[in-house]
């Protein structure tokens, strides 16, 4: 098969969705697929290939709602113009998927949309782009959604579309099909009998850094406790220094949305404050390799993730993968993870208008407290997290699922129900 993939960011770029389509491609690549990645251009990528995937690069910025600068035309060409079988966009919202919706019956080959939650569906801003998605998604000769019951699978469903297939997100065995955590315990001076609670996720303001903290503050525990903070800055001086030329409002607006650097300044403050006022807890706020990463889910005892805001969350699979029991909010289909794999806890959770979720700070430090003081009960979870994940949840067979469904999309042969 000729397939594209069609994503915002990749790599060197990491995160969610750049992980997503970087395990699909170079495994389809390596089962002898053309995978091409349409993407937006980096200075920091090199070649025109990695690991296999061809890249194909797009000046471009933004999306239907806030604007899209650069190369626009020059995209839209391209997805007019080339012959692939199949062409998948990944995540709505953004200029690769975008810029496509409206024109997708011109498109060749079978088109697949994996809208990845619909993030802004209550946001006033967006009310008439997806009144419009009501067509555009028609469109589509299947969708892909992460969650049986989530706001883009439901809306879905409310417009009689039917082309639906469920595909999970997972967690790479080449990386976990191991054990580890001692080395990172020693390097960052962490004792073998001190608890360790770490959570990973970019400095967006929205992965619940904050709200974390204040669980960590009023946790109870006889034992001394280290609580990571593992992200990066969601946008990087090479980042802004390229958005400059299409002018300063847009550079203010993707660091407003983005968080702007506001979020690790205040994890960097309450590290300093942990550090003056208590002895037995630490806080470290730590950008790690993906290497020390891994290895971090190993180390750690617990893992606490209160987002604000998920479509169906890579480090969950990761934490379960890795045998760490973990701590959600109900955000995007962490119940359905839960359940799914049984290897963890949904915490307390208020919800605004927007959709949002907050974790209730009090109750949840109390949940956390009870396990901590249960390791027992901490070591099931993990345990039960870790065998689903071998059975169900890993990017080899997640592929292969991706795989059946492109082969049967294009087959005269076989009628996707």
């Amino acid at each position: 098969m000729r397939i594209l993939h069609a994503v915002e960011s990749y790599l060197p770029q990491v995160h969610g969705m750049s992980e997503v389509v970087r395990q699909l491609s170079e495994r389809l690549v390596s089962w002898g697929h053309e995978v091409v990645v349409a993407t937006s251009k980096d200075e920091k990528r090199t070649g025109k290939s990695i690991n296999g995937v061809v890249i194909k690069e797009f000046d471009i910025s933004g999306n239907l709602v806030r604007g899209i600068w650069g190369a626009a035309k020059e995209y839209e060409h391209y997805l007019l113009e080339s012959q692939f079988d199949v062409v998948v966009f990944f995540a709505a919202q953004q200029w690769s998927a975008d810029l496509a919706l409206p024109i997708l019956n011109q498109i060749h080959g079978k088109k697949v949309f994996v809208p990845t939650g619909f993030s802004g569906f209550y946001q006033k801003e967006y009310v008439y782009y997806f009144e419009q998605m009501k067509t555009w998604l028609k469109d589509f000769d299947r969708a892909v959604f992460l969650s049986n019951d989530y706001r883009d699978i439901n809306f879905a469903r409310q417009i009689h579309f039917n082309k639906i297939s469920l595909i999970p997100n997972g967690a790479d065995e080449r990386e976990f099909s191991r054990e580890g955590g001692s080395e990172l315990r020693e390097k960052l001076g962490i004792g073998p009998d001190e608890l360790l609670i770490i959570t990973v996720g970019s400095h967006t303001g929205k992965k619940g850094h904050k709200e974390a903290i204040e669980i960590f503050k009023k946790i109870k525990s006889d034992r001394a406790v280290t609580f990571i903070i593992v992200g990066n800055l969601p946008i990087t001086g090479t980042g802004v220094q390229k958005l400059v030329k299409w002018g300063k409002e847009l550079v203010k607006k993707v660091i407003r949305y983005q968080g702007g650097g506001e979020c690790r300044d205040y994890c960097e403050k309450q590290k300093k404050v942990f550090a003056d006022q208590n002895p037995n807890k630490r806080l470290l706020v730590q950008q790690l390799s993906r290497t020390e990463t891994v290895e971090a889910y190993f180390a750690a005892d617990l893992f606490l993730f209160p987002s604000n805001i998920e479509c169906s969350p890579i480090v969950l699979f990761e934490s379960a993968a890795a045998g760490t029991p973990f701590f959600v909010t109900d955000v995007g289909n962490s119940k359905e993870i839960v359940e799914w794999t049984g290897g963890g806890i949904v915490l307390p959770t208020d919800f605004n208008q927007e959709g949002l979720s907050y974790a209730r700070i009090d109750e949840s430090a109390d949940l956390l407290s009870s396990y901590l003081h249960e390791p027992a009960k901490l070591k099931s979870l993990g345990s039960r997290g870790r065998i689903a994940w071998e059975s169900k949840f890993s990017w080899e067979k997640i592929t292969r699922d991706y795989e059946s469904l492109y082969n049967n999309l294009i087959s005269t042969e076989n009628v996707i129900n």
